[in-house]
């Protein structure tokens, strides 16, 4: 498919800039691919399409405070770093974008605070804003990362024009989040709520986690327009023994088995064999997944309303048939549904 294939008119106003009041009681359309019969449901209504036996699955990662803004040695010019992942725990070393990047080059020393109380060098270019820094931390490491994220901000998308709030630190991480390391929320899991968790508990739908550190990946953009020549960045994921038993039996017992997001989705295609059943997994992913693609496992997908372009609604068009998912949109433009991680979610289901 093209690239142009997944545009289409998204009125500023749409995108949500704050979550809703109740996790839960976001708007939830429901789109029955088989049909293309939509449903509007509060989020949680939800568990009105599944029974005892279900499965849910999970991306329990946890988002980090990721952006810093600090000053460059000498000259004092304000510079914004945002962290991606530590390379090496010992010495220190993270691999981050910086702005102005023009300015920011090896040897430099960039400092953090408002005593300039965290230090770090620049000792690597990796990409025209990607940078290795090594942090100049005399301290256990425990203690250098929490005072490394209390300098931190929470990493909002950049299509959310304002500052981040301490409550967006709460509301930008799912209740379950666990493993540390993401960049990007898994969106889709931002609207259960504990009440909503424990509801499923007593019907029955079992929950299953897996781990995928989204990253800022997601957000960039496709720059050709055959999707066959886009290459994602690679993730870094784990799927358990736990989950895999728990997946594979529903499978095997025909039950719905329901992807709480698109990097859920697209972990459990990473894992997938011949045979139809996930196996335990760790390393890295790159997969990407656009129409037509056959899925295996999943039967069932909730996912937020995303933004024109997207790899996440290539992924929502794959699963839920392009031109079926596609009109849902426009419906969701005309009822007014919000767009964005902080948005409204949709089920995809038979």
């Amino acid at each position: 498919m093209k690239l142009s294939e997944f545009k289409f008119k998204l009125p500023e106003e749409l995108i949500a800039t704050e979550p809703a009041a109740v996790r839960d009681e976001s708007r939830l359309m429901v789109l029955h691919r088989t049909t293309g019969e939509i449903e509007h449901k509060v989020f949680k209504e939800i568990l009105d399409y599944f029974d005892s036996g279900d499965v849910f699955v999970f991306n329990d990662t946890k988002v980090f405070p990721a952006r810093l803004f600090g000053n460059k040695e000498k000259t004092g010019a304000k510079i914004e770093v945002f962290l991606l992942r530590e390379l090496n725990e010992e010495h220190k070393l993270w691999d981050v974008l910086v702005e102005p990047a023009r300015k920011i080059r090896i040897g430099n020393k960039l400092y953090f605070g408002l005593d300039d109380s965290m230090v770090a060098e620049v000792i690597d270019n990796t990409t025209s804003r990607g940078r290795t820094l090594r942090f100049l931390y005399d301290g256990p490491h425990d203690e250098f990362k929490a005072n490394l994220y209390a300098l931190g901000e929470t990493p909002l998308p950049e299509y959310i024009k304002r500052q981040p709030t301490p409550e967006d630190a709460e509301r930008y991480q799912c209740i379950f989040a666990k493993n540390e390391g993401a960049v990007v929320a898994p969106a889709a899991g931002l609207h259960f709520s504990r009440e909503l968790m424990k509801r499923m508990e007593i019907k029955g739908v079992d929950a299953g986690f897996l781990t995928l550190h989204s990253g800022l990946g997601n957000y960039r953009e496709i720059d050709v327009e055959d999707l066959t020549k886009h290459r994602m960045d690679s993730e870094q994921m784990e799927v358990n023994e736990e989950l895999v038993s728990l997946v594979n039996k529903a499978k095997d017992e025909e039950r719905r088995i329901c992807s709480i997001g698109t990097s859920t989705l697209r972990a459990i295609e990473s894992t997938v064999g011949m045979n139809g059943h996930i196996k335990s997994f760790s390393g890295w992913t790159n997969k990407f997944i656009f129409p037509p693609y056959d899925f295996t496992v999943c039967n069932a997908l909730v996912s937020n309303f995303h933004l024109p372009y997207s790899v996440m609604l290539m992924m929502v068009a794959a699963f839920g048939d392009y031109e079926k998912v596609m009109h849902a949109y426009d419906v969701a433009v005309e009822e007014k549904y919000r767009f964005g991680a902080y948005g409204d979610a949709m089920l995809v289901i038979d």
